[in-house]
């Protein structure tokens, strides 16, 4: 156990001897960790993320680098998306807050000895949201990507049709002819591998209003 309050790794300590898992050594900070898991040798860190020398997520990451590392179970007051995330690409195995009830805790530090992992519903929502936006952020991005390949008119065109109007209205809005608006999507969809307008809406539509112009 890690954790600078001497009250909190005492009540943890009861909780953990009462189910039947011992605790084999304690640390008061978090650069007391590696020296601690290589005199001990345990299964699982539960860790304090906030103390005073060392925070929870740099020991984490320090224990990482060790050749045989034990897991890690990240527990904290401050459930913050940004801790979670922080402790999880630190290497954490397993979040959860401290006003965890006794038998979720249990559970949490046996699913983490047995390679499981462990999350609360809160870190478990914030890690999905988190892996939902950089699969956004992604998609933007090689949408963006794809669009840098046509000439500016022609992304001017396919703003048009992303934005529902008709070859009418575009070649209204642009200063060019029905034919020209026609041959410039022609030439998009050419460009681009697409098979329609609707494809090529939903390409502009990803790389967002910046690309669209």
């Amino acid at each position: 156990m890690v954790d600078d309050d001497p009250m909190v790794r005492l009540l943890l300590g009861r909780i953990l001897a009462t189910a039947g898992i011992e605790v084999v050594g304690e640390a008061t900070d978090g650069d007391e960790v590696v020296q601690a898991v290589q005199a001990h040798h345990p299964d699982v860190v539960l860790m304090d993320l906030t103390m005073r020398r060392m925070g929870g997520v740099a020991a984490t990451a320090a224990l990482r680098a060790l050749p045989h590392p034990p897991g890690v179970l990240a527990l904290t007051a401050f459930d913050t998306p940004a801790l979670i995330l922080e402790a999880v690409h630190a290497g954490a195995d397993g979040f959860l807050a401290k006003d965890t009830g006794p038998d979720e805790l249990v559970d949490a530090v046996r699913h983490v000895a047995a390679g499981e992992g462990a999350l609360s519903a809160r870190a478990a929502r914030i890690l999905v949201e988190h892996v939902q936006a950089d699969r956004s952020a992604r998609e933007q991005r090689e949408a963006s990507e794809r669009l840098a390949a046509l000439t500016d008119k022609e992304r001017e065109i396919a703003a048009g049709v992303a934005a529902g109007l008709t070859n009418a209205d575009i070649a209204a809005r642009s200063y060019v002819s029905e034919a020209t608006v026609k041959t410039h999507i022609g030439r998009a969809l050419t460009k681009l591998g697409l098979a329609n307008r609707t494809q090529l809406a939903l390409v502009v539509d990803r790389a967002g209003p910046r690309d669209g112009g």
